[in-house]
């Protein structure tokens, strides 16, 4: 007996919610449309509109999802509180996202209708601590915010196993509010778990965004084959599932390389898109790597220019990150009043956040505008030491050494200089190795560069994969162990072999006892 017209309208809504997760934009068009010939209740209707901003939003990034949210949320309000609150957070993501292309206030609009939402379930789901917080980060204060989103943080890093089917939508959000509240390791965690739990239900719509942010992960860490490698998988898997293509991390990747050209094509390129989507989150970003080029190329007017345009205070997670660029870019350019006032606003960030991330930042800031900067310094290197962020630790192992320099004390400044060159020489941050390079020269030293002296010398990576390596695992198993593919391990380990003059594994243990080091 075939099923009832109502009955096959649930079926269409329910089989539509299951295809938008694993990027079937075909099937969900085909499913909406069943729907709509079917007599749905209340309830159902309001999951159908749901369900069609949710596809405006997650296959075209179209800002005009924002509405369709916020009035489906309201209906909901009255059905399913539960529901009322999710669509509520799609609304105010999909609203993030569109930032300044979106429309006057329409972050704040979105965020009072969420706080004036329905309370959700006790004990709350990370996901009902998310849109609270979030709610809060725009409607009263950013140091307000903080508490209530390093909960929404802790949660989902506490309950990612048992939370897996009801979390995973919103993990999209999580590294944002990661970075806007300057927690690494929440980044890690969430990204790490992202891509994971993305690629084992197969869901294809959230696979790329999650690839993306634990490439910009990588890129902090100094990464950027690794970085490079998952690029091209987000990407490549966009093109097989339609969905519209997402250009975040590549501009910032070849802004930190210093490659002009290919990141002003790229930089350019995202402006357009998010002109067309209406996304000014991606123009933020675009014009945040605009300064970081510039300012790693040493062109410290252009760099001033373009770090004045994405200073948007409703930036999530990016606005510190430009407020940094212009802070240095405007003591080059001999502003120091335009620099304090931006030390002033990133202070009010950096401040209640209080991690090491934040406060390293803060102390570097702070150290350009000091006439005595060196214990700032010190403290920007103490606290920029982990692992994950290696490309802001040389950095401001670079802007100490341009200071030493300039008062004339040669020989602590070659020190700095040289630990900053030989880091962005590894990475391949040219444009930063480049700045490092000239200040060693005008300390009298020529910097060295990699030859035969200095093959044996192992990155950091280079060495750890060595070390797993010589363990006995296999590319796949030290792949999984450092989140990068199988053929990263394998490009890194031929320049492991190259460098440490041996043609296979079983000779690594005996290579580095003998001598072979990390740089």
């Amino acid at each position: 007996m075939a099923p009832d017209p109502a009955r096959r309208g649930a079926r269409a809504l329910a089989a539509a919610s299951a295809k938008l997760d694993v990027g079937a934009p075909e099937a969900v068009r085909e499913l909406l449309a069943a729907a709509e010939l079917a007599p749905l209740d209340g309830l159902q209707q309001a999951q159908l509109e749901r369900l069609r901003a949710a596809f405006a939003f997650n296959w075209r990034r179209r800002s005009d999802a924002v509405p369709l949210l916020l009035a489906a949320a309201r209906r909901l309000e009255a059905l399913d509180v539960g529901w009322a609150r999710e669509t509520y957070l799609d609304a105010l993501g999909a609203a993030i996202f569109a930032g300044r292309l979106g429309g006057d206030g329409k972050v704040q609009e979105a965020a009072a209708a969420a706080r004036a939402a329905p309370p959700g379930p006790e004990p709350p789901r990370p996901n009902d601590l998310l849109l609270d917080g979030l709610a809060i980060r725009f409607t009263d204060s950013y140091a307000a915010s903080v508490p209530a989103l390093r909960q929404a943080l802790d949660a989902f890093v506490r309950d990612r196993e048992r939370t897996r089917e009801g979390s995973l939508r919103w993990l999209w959000l999580g590294p944002p509010v990661a970075t806007e509240v300057w927690d690494d390791g929440a980044w890690q965690a969430l990204s790490t778990w992202a891509v994971r739990l993305a690629r084992d239900a197969g869901e294809l719509t959230l696979l790329p965004s999650a690839l993306l942010y634990r490439a910009g992960l990588h890129v902090f860490a100094g990464e950027f084959a690794a970085a490079s490698e998952l690029i091209v998988e987000a990407a490549e898997i966009r093109r097989a599932t339609g969905v519209t293509q997402l250009t975040y991390v590549a501009p910032v990747l070849a802004a930190w390389r210093g490659d002009e050209a290919r990141a002003t094509e790229l930089i350019e390129s995202a402006v357009a898109d998010a002109t067309t989507r209406g996304e000014g989150r991606l123009m933020t970003l675009a014009e945040y790597a605009r300064a970081l080029l510039f300012n790693g190329l040493g062109r410290y007017e252009d760099a001033l220019a373009a770090a004045q345009r994405p200073c948007e205070p409703d930036a999530l997670g990016l606005f510190g990150w430009s407020l940094a660029e212009l802070i240095e870019a405007a003591c080059r350019c001999g502003k120091p009043d335009l620099a304090a006032e931006a030390l002033g606003r990133l202070e009010e960030r950096t401040g209640p956040a209080g991690t090491d991330w934040a406060l390293g930042m803060q102390a570097v800031a702070r150290a350009l505008l000091s006439d005595d900067p060196e214990a700032l310094y010190r403290e920007a290197l103490e606290r920029l030491s982990g692992g994950r962020l290696t490309v802001l630790r040389s950095r401001a192992e670079l802007l100490y050494g341009e200071w030493l320099r300039r008062e004339g004390r040669r020989v602590d400044a070659r020190v700095q200089l040289r630990a900053a060159h030989e880091r962005f020489s590894d990475m391949g941050a040219e444009g930063f190795a480049e700045r490092a390079r000239r200040e060693l020269a005008a300390t009298g030293e020529t910097a060295r560069k990699r030859s035969v002296e200095t093959r044996d010398e192992l990155t950091a990576q280079e060495a750890q994969i060595a070390r797993l390596a010589a363990d006995g695992l296999s590319n796949a198993e030290i792949g999984a162990e450092l989140f990068i593919s199988y053929r990263t391990v394998e490009w890194h380990l031929k320049k492991v072999f190259a460098k440490l003059d041996i043609k296979s594994r079983k000779q690594i243990s005996k290579a580095l006892s003998a001598g072979g080091r990390a740089a």
